[in-house]
């Protein structure tokens, strides 16, 4: 067995109207592989292909940790969701490759084997029904002692909020989508 990164692991949410929740958290995912910790990052309701991932099965190829070990970055990424948005009510497959996410997550979070768990847009989840608030609370309870533990998405219940141990919130002041710039590529996905 590898040698833990933290003793105690939290639960962190970043939520709210502006940009930056998802690329926090893959922050957080870099330090924390950085310093040889294990990360496991799942993307509910993403089956577009990001940056953020094409980047970390890059560096999980090729990169070592300097002053640390000589292993390279532990960094796995998954996705649990079509390859659209979802508009209105969701569908049965919607539903279906969340709840797939949600059980392999369950292993993940409670099986101790990794330092960072980062549950991206699983806030939204709840929000479009895909996945109930007490699914999520079950699966943040059943968390390892040492394994800290990320949510994000707009949109937190007051009851995700009570449960987290930080929460940060991310506000729009302005945003170019307002004057009809489209996602582009390299920052938006």
């Amino acid at each position: 067995m590898y040698e833990k990164v933290l003793k105690t692991g939290y639960v962190q949410i970043y939520t709210g109207d502006g940009k930056g929740k998802s690329t926090a958290a893959f922050g957080l995912a870099m330090r924390m592989a950085g310093r040889g910790g294990r990360v496991y990052i799942a993307r509910f309701m993403k089956g577009l292909p990001s940056g953020e991932c094409t980047a970390v099965e890059a560096m999980n190829r090729t990169s070592d940790i300097p002053g640390e070990s000589s292993a390279p970055l532990r960094i796995e990424c998954e996705d649990f969701g079509e390859p659209k948005f979802i508009i209105g009510t969701p569908s049965d497959e919607d539903i279906e490759l969340a709840h797939q996410g949600l059980r392999r997550c369950m292993d993940v979070v409670s099986g101790g084997d990794y330092d960072l768990v980062v549950l991206d847009e699983i806030i939204n989840a709840v929000y479009f029904k895909v996945l109930s608030e007490d699914e999520v609370l079950e699966l943040v309870h059943a968390k390892a002692d040492h394994t800290e533990v990320v949510l994000t998405g707009r949109n937190a219940s007051q009851r995700l909020i009570d449960r987290a141990d930080l929460v940060t919130e991310m506000k729009e002041i302005k945003h170019y989508y307002k004057t009809g710039v489209p996602a582009r590529r390299g920052i938006e996905d």
